[in-house]
């Protein structure tokens, strides 16, 4: 017994000196490049719109994750998946035949209201196809089966996407009313990335409504509480599943639009990265929290941003875009060491743990 807690107080120590280790590092770097400012005050403000630009995409997708999660306690692994087989289908199928036909560029709203609808509506078949198919006879298997089966799930959506429509990027058009910036503040900032904050606050408007004050949305709220006294009291426990699935898949199209419309290319395998990143603002926040997801994925864009230049430029080593995964991953790690249930999470009960 006396090892035992020996054993504790040594790693309680290790915890405690990564700690400080972490939070020294963090205002070191800080400190010194507030001190050297290699860059200027543009740069600075285009950072960090950039950051909330890609954080708004993260908090979209993380939504998936955390709705199924707080219904299911699982974690969908496919979700990432969702979010690329509704942008590739309305690219290749869509956005592509348009730009050729010239029907883009001379109706631009409408082009993107076709892509968005039919991306939107491709990730919701995918998400409701997996859920009955995959995840259903599930519902009662022990919780690493499903795990599991999300994680061939993914493979399974990616390989047949490459199989369909091959394994190559293929290119978003661009948009003419898009492209350039606009002044804002002293400053000039993107008009895509102005598209897709002021489209993140919109859906997560609109998904908050959906939830709190809609009858499908309490009994999504109803079903997560407790499945069994939601069936008593007349729920579709089986249908209000398969709407959760799509309510996340749908967020997941939206965010698969403004992707494509600010990198401009897309292909079979883009839903991992962001699905993992994604699925890491989700934890970073409060994995089950709505807010927490839309807070997570901010954050984790902002530091994607301004974390390499932040503390890799006090250093003199150049800030490479690749640094971006290892600050996220990074982010992931530490998360689940020193505070597991999330920035608004709450302690779960051992029934739900």
């Amino acid at each position: 017994m006396r090892s035992r807690i020996k054993n504790l107080d040594y790693i309680t120590l290790f915890l405690w000196i990564v700690r400080t280790a972490i939070i020294a590092i963090v205002i070191w770097g800080t400190v010194a490049t507030i001190i050297k400012n290699p860059y200027s005050p543009t740069q600075w403000t285009d950072f960090l719109v950039f950051g909330v630009a890609q954080g708004s995409m993260y908090a979209l997708i993380a939504i998936g994750y955390t709705l199924v999660y707080g219904v299911l306690f699982m974690i969908n692994f496919a979700h990432g998946e969702f979010f690329m087989s509704g942008i590739m289908t309305a690219t290749v199928f869509v956005a592509a035949p348009m730009s050729a036909s010239g029907f883009l560029d001379r109706n631009p709203i409408l082009a993107i209201i076709a892509i968005s609808v039919l991306s939107i509506t491709v990730s919701v078949i995918v998400a409701i196809l997996t859920e009955r198919i995959a995840y259903k006879p599930l519902r009662k298997a022990p919780r690493l089966v499903p795990l599991i089966t999300a994680i061939g799930a993914s493979f399974f959506w990616q390989n047949f996407y490459r199989g369909m429509l091959g394994g190559e990027a293929k290119p978003f058009p661009q948009f003419e009313i898009l492209t350039g910036k606009v002044a804002f503040l002293g400053t000039e900032i993107l008009k895509v990335h102005i598209v897709v904050i002021i489209a993140t606050i919109v859906m997560l408007i609109g998904l908050n409504f959906f939830i709190m004050r809609t009858k499908t949305g309490k009994a999504i709220r109803a079903v997560a509480e407790d499945k069994d006294v939601a069936a008593l009291m007349g729920i579709d426990v089986d249908r209000t599943i398969s709407i959760t699935f799509a309510a996340g898949a749908a967020m997941a199209g939206v965010a698969g639009v403004l992707f494509a419309l600010v990198f401009r290319q897309v292909n079979f395998f883009m839903g991992f990265i962001p699905g993992i990143k994604a699925f890491t603002a989700a934890v970073l926040g409060g994995i089950g929290s709505i807010p927490g997801a839309a807070l997570g994925g901010l954050l984790l864009g902002m530091v994607e941003s301004v974390g390499p230049s932040l503390f890799l430029q006090s250093l003199g080593i150049p800030a490479f875009n690749q640094l971006k995964d290892v600050i996220a991953f990074t982010m992931l790690v530490l998360i689940l060491i020193f505070r597991p249930q999330g920035i608004l999470g709450e302690r779960l009960a051992e029934k739900k743990a």
